[in-house]
């Protein structure tokens, strides 16, 4: 089997450690319990190897043999293919899986990344761009809510959707957001107890932290 290699910055900022985006496919690793190795690409100056790699100068990507993989969805898809404690094999419960992993990053990220970047930047005055960004999101998570009340993970056992909506719900937790959402916080909560995201969290800060 070719050796797992996940590519992420060398370093970045006080303020998004803890939430890159090379986490969620830590987790994903450690869950499996598949073997990798962490590289690093320049956060500063970003070459044209970068680039060739990940198209937006971004990071995280994934390289497994000759394949490079970047978006972290279609990594975390990728490394289902490797583990039944990711996505499961029957025709059902790898849909469901699915299905939850795009609601994540298409439905619930595209509402709560600009509601988090707005609030990072101090945006959120009363103004109606900002009134619209929090009733999108609010909208959102309305909607997650009685789903998450009524289930401990979303496809079944624990898989890559989790993972996805987990630390998509993580951001917005941070700025108390989820108040009003028992079960969006409780499901955080539940998600973020597990040691394999422990061990994912505390590895990248390490990560950053030995660059400064």
């Amino acid at each position: 089997m070719a050796e797992l290699v996940l590519i992420t910055f060398d370093w970045v900022p006080e303020t998004p450690r803890g939430y890159v985006r090379d986490l969620r496919l830590r987790w994903a690793l450690e869950e499996a319990g598949l073997p990798y190795r962490v590289d690093s690409t320049p956060f500063r100056e970003r070459t044209a190897a970068h680039f060739a790699h990940q198209p937006f100068g971004q990071a995280p990507w994934l390289t497994d043999g000759d394949l490079s993989i970047f978006e972290s969805g279609a990594i975390l898809l990728h490394l289902g293919t490797r583990s039944a404690s990711l996505l499961p094999t029957d025709p059902r419960g790898r849909n469901e899986a699915t299905k939850w992993l795009f609601a994540a990053l298409n439905s619930v990220e595209a509402a709560s990344l600009p509601w988090s970047i707005f609030v990072l930047s101090g945006l959120t005055g009363d103004t109606p761009g900002w009134e619209r960004l929090d009733a999108f999101l609010e909208s959102r998570l309305q909607h997650l809510e009685p789903v998450l009340a009524d289930r401990e993970w979303l496809a079944g056992d624990f898989s890559i959707a989790d993972i996805a909506m987990a630390d998509v719900l993580r951001l917005v937790d941070r700025f108390d957001r989820l108040e009003r959402h028992p079960a969006c916080r409780a499901y955080v909560a539940r998600a973020t107890a597990r040691p394999a995201f422990a061990k994912a969290h505390a590895d990248q800060m390490a990560h950053f932290a030995a660059a400064d």
